[in-house]
């Protein structure tokens, strides 16, 4: 038995994070890991994603210009992109990340963590042995979440693909289907249809990003039929069968046959068992919280829940924002530091439920913070659009060649802050934190009007936009 001040299930980035603040407070952490220390983010979504969109994005910016247009006269290599993104996921080795918990003063134990009672987590290593650490503060669930896969006649024997297997792929297939509509059902048809694959996207809604302003999922499934991309909506599939290397999906429509197809269908929170009965709580469901990351339910006040686990923001920098901000309470709940909750429970509702920025890499980029127009109206604002064409702005047309663009501020009209931004176009999104700060300190427009962008850039976007709203 191995006594902690605390105890961190998850050795992704949101539990890196938290550990690190708690131990920083003083602290001794363990930090529990069954697969690769660093998370999914580093293996199998973020980084290697990425990776696999940077070559696409930089070979379409290059023929959007004359004179490098001409210089671009073949496809993309996929070996050498696919040996990048080996060497950017680490090649699925985490020594690496490893040193870094050793480094951090953090003790990492290997194996699956289970919650047995009130402070109290057992780990089942991988040959089978027990060991039993006990927290004297608190454990933190940082879990995150998985790849979520319709229960579909035939899909079980199918060998489909989630958002692991459509990073880490080590062959270009064919042809590929890709079932979905979100973030990594576009961002995966982009990066699989520049490497050459015939991509299919079938879409049960009618549009793509749905959480999206309407005009985001518009532009980009303008741009994927552009680049080739079968783009289809209103399309369910209702059974999967594959046949040596065939996969056919049969649909209200028909069938469509591809060499792979994946399933981007949402992802759900990986509680199913880490032993949240033990305290009375749902396994599979999110560990709800409060806005210190307390768990609600769990008399006592010891364990928390930060990240995707939460179901507050699945997004990696918002889990490492939260597991920052509640490994500092935890820090000072255990030194009996009075903690101002005003302040924190602000700051971190505040980021993680209206001012929570992301970008989906495809072609254009999407880079969005806050509200849609048509949140902000739901939650009872009285609100005003303001859009502008991006391919307008002066630094957008140097940018590229009949750049194409949009970008929305939404303003509150009674207290004239902007409750929400969107950009849609090349290389948005290095225009997204000025946003987010914009956003998230509520700065009034009228002093937005004086931060003055430097011309030429894309950022002038910001003054187009003030001189639509002035009118």
């Amino acid at each position: 038995m191995d006594e902690f001040d605390l105890v961190v299930l998850g050795a992704g980035p949101t539990g890196e994070n938290l550990a690190e603040r708690a131990h920083a407070g003083g602290l001794s952490v363990a930090v529990v890991e069954s697969e690769l220390v660093g998370g999914e983010c580093s293996y199998w979504a973020c980084m290697p994603s990425k990776a696999l969109l940077r070559p696409a994005a930089a070979r379409a910016e290059a023929t959007r210009v004359a004179g490098a247009r001409e210089a671009v006269t073949g496809p993309l290599d996929a070996a050498a992109v696919l040996a990048r993104r080996d060497a950017f996921a680490s090649h699925w080795k985490d020594d690496g990340q490893a040193d870094w918990v050793a480094s951090a003063g953090l003790t990492l134990v290997r194996g699956h963590g289970r919650l047995d009672g009130e402070r109290r987590v057992v780990v089942e290593a991988a040959d089978g042995t027990h060991r039993v650490l006990t927290a004297r503060h608190a454990v933190a669930v940082c879990t995150g979440t998985r790849a979520a896969v319709p229960d579909l006649p035939g899909i079980a024997d199918a060998r489909v693909w989630t958002s692991r297997e459509a990073t880490s792929a080590k062959a270009v297939p064919g042809r590929l289907a890709v079932v979905g509509g979100g973030v990594v059902a576009v961002e995966m048809a982009t990066a699989w249809r520049a490497l050459g694959s015939e991509v299919t996207l079938l879409v049960r809604g009618a549009r793509l990003l749905p959480k999206l302003e309407p005009f985001a999922g518009d532009l980009v499934a303008d741009s994927l039929r552009d680049s080739g991309v079968d783009v289809r909506f209103g399309v369910s599939v209702t059974k999967v069968h594959r046949d040596g290397g065939t996969v056919t999906l049969t649909t209200g429509d028909g069938t469509v046959e591809a060499d792979e197809v994946l399933f981007a269908t949402g992802r759900t929170p990986a509680t199913a068992d880490i032993g949240l009965d033990t305290v009375g709580l749902t396994p599979g469901r999110p560990v709800e919280v409060d806005d210190t990351g307390a768990a609600t339910g769990v008399p006592g006040g010891w364990l928390y829940a930060a990240g995707d686990v939460n179901g507050r923001a699945l997004l990696t920098h918002q889990g490492k924002y939260q597991g920052r901000v509640f490994g500092a309470v935890i820090a000072d709940r255990a030194a009996g530091r009075a903690l101002d909750t005003t302040d924190w429970g602000r700051s971190v509702a505040t980021a993680d439920r209206y001012a929570v920025p992301q970008v989906v890499f495809t072609d254009p980029e999407v880079a969005a913070v806050g509200r849609t127009y048509e949140e902000a109206r739901a939650a009872g604002h009285r609100v005003r659009a303001v859009d502008y064409d991006l391919g307008s702005v002066a630094g957008a047309s140097l940018y590229a060649d009949d750049y194409r663009g949009r970008a929305r501020a939404v303003v509150d009209l009674d207290r004239e802050v902007l409750l929400g931004v969107t950009f849609v176009g090349a290389g948005v999104s290095e225009l997204l934190h000025s946003a987010t700060v914009a956003v998230v300190a509520e700065v009034p427009v009228a002093r937005l009007w004086h931060a003055v962008p430097a011309y030429p850039t894309i950022s002038e976007v910001w003054l187009r936009l003030w001189e639509t709203y002035r009118g």
